[in-house]
């Protein structure tokens, strides 16, 4: 789809051809603000981000000398509760690449005896040739349906299809399985209970026994790429105290559901953790990227150990800025989970209409990060487009929402109502695919 940038507006995404959409999938879940945020207009033509652009920073070596000043007023203001250090990075897979090396260097670094320990001569010399034990066969444990990005490592961890992963060699690491919960959740209490329990049970198997060290465990809040999976606060606080007993990083990506969709600005905030995780990493809504870490023993101990000629963007860290300014004024964390709560009970009250056409509803209490199966979802997604509302999906039969923080009930109403719309020329008159 060839976009009019310079004609959409707000919640509204143009084609090429001028047709006009309500936009529920926003870039993949990366807009927040809405298309040309006058906010965000006046603060891409300033002179800060002009010197930004035009001298973009090689930031390890030469920050600009308002870079901590501009880190202070943006990206750490929206730091989760607990968290005062943040590595930045250029997108969503660098981001948790990044993590991956910092959870590996933490582990290397306790091996060795702390952080004062130097390298041994056999350490520097073997890993000039991949081999232990400069190069330790430490993994990374990620779950079954988990999307982490596109790069080597965090293609390691992504299993969500097999499409992204077919012909790239990949890193020995483990795959736990993630809960598959039964939906409504209130009818299925006992059976989603046993399934979180088994999942956390082979988890803490795959911990203790893999044969390759389990540096740390990544896990996204929902499983976005992979279906829009769901787990409960109770199977995360599980996980967590998990990560703790075995003293192992606990990395959570944050990547799609950050930044106030799910009524909440870091889905995590859900989970009620009785300690926080060790990383968090960001990207898509914020515009810029990178991980939030609160021990002091994750930052590197040596010069360039992580490093690259730009570890980040001036550019959007500023507009991460603006983001946070607007998202502040409006209130607009709140209202979205206000708007998901409406746009939730549309939903479930359609299923009632269409019980056989949306299927496993979900999202409830969760913004408007909401998700539902359809058996004919690609012919939903299509007709829906040709009606003017822009939807996603997921995994197999899931249809994802990802509306914008801007969104509200009389957006709702329409995606509502067009969903009625073509459910009934679904069920009258059903395309095979």
């Amino acid at each position: 789809m060839f976009v009019d940038y310079e004609k959409s507006r707000g919640s509204y995404i143009v084609d090429a051809d001028g047709n006009r959409f309500l936009d529920c999938f926003a870039q993949i879940a990366s807009i927040p603000v809405g298309y040309n945020n006058p906010r965000l207009v006046k603060a891409a033509q300033s002179p800060e981000m002009i010197r930004a652009l035009v001298n973009r920073p090689a930031l390890g070596s030469f920050p600009p000398t308002d870079w901590l000043e501009t880190l202070r007023q943006g990206i750490l203001k929206a730091a989760p509760p607990g968290f005062d250090q943040v590595f930045t990075s250029m997108n969503g897979s660098d981001a948790n690449e990044s993590a991956y090396k910092a959870a590996c260097m933490w582990k290397a670094q306790m091996d060795r005896g702390g952080p004062g320990v130097d390298f041994t001569p056999e350490e520097i010399e073997s890993a000039m040739l991949n081999k232990a034990p400069g190069s330790p066969n430490y993994s990374i444990l990620s779950f079954k349906g988990g999307f982490h990005g596109r790069l080597f490592g965090s293609l390691a961890t992504t299993r969500s299809k097999p499409i992204h992963k077919l012909d790239i060699p990949a890193f020995d690491w483990p795959c736990a399985p993630f809960p598959k919960l039964r939906y409504p959740l209130e009818d299925n209490i006992r059976a989603n209970a046993e399934e979180e329990a088994r999942c956390l049970e082979e988890t803490e198997r795959l911990i203790t026994s893999f044969h390759n060290p389990v540096a740390a465990v990544v896990v996204e809040p929902i499983q976005s790429e992979g279906g829009d999976n769901h787990a409960s606060p109770a199977f995360f606080q599980c996980l967590r105290e998990m990560t703790l007993r075995h003293n192992v990083i606990f990395i959570v990506d944050e990547v799609q559901t950050g930044v106030g969709a799910t009524g909440k600005l870091w889905a995590h905030e859900h989970w009620n953790l009785s300690q926080a995780p060790d990383i968090v990493t960001f990207s898509k809504k914020a515009q810029a990227a990178g991980y939030f870490f609160r021990d002091a023993a994750l930052r590197p101990n040596k010069a360039y150990r992580q490093f690259n000629t730009w570890m980040g963007d001036p550019s959007k860290a500023i507009i991460m800025r603006a983001i946070l300014e607007e998202i502040q004024q409006h209130d607009l964390v709140a209202r979205t989970a206000q708007t998901g709560e409406y746009l939730y009970a549309g939903l479930a009250s359609l299923g009632q209409k269409f019980p056989d056409q949306i299927l496993n509803l979900r999202g409830k209490d969760r913004g408007t990060f909401i998700a539902f199966d359809s058996p004919h979802r690609d012919d939903v997604v299509r007709r829906c487009k040709q009606k003017g509302v822009n939807v996603g999906v997921s995994g197999e039969q899931a249809i994802r929402l990802r509306p914008m923080l801007i969104f509200e009930k009389q957006h709702a109403d329409i995606l509502l109502n067009t969903l009625e719309s073509v459910l009934r020329d679904v069920i009258a008159r059903p395309v095979a695919f």
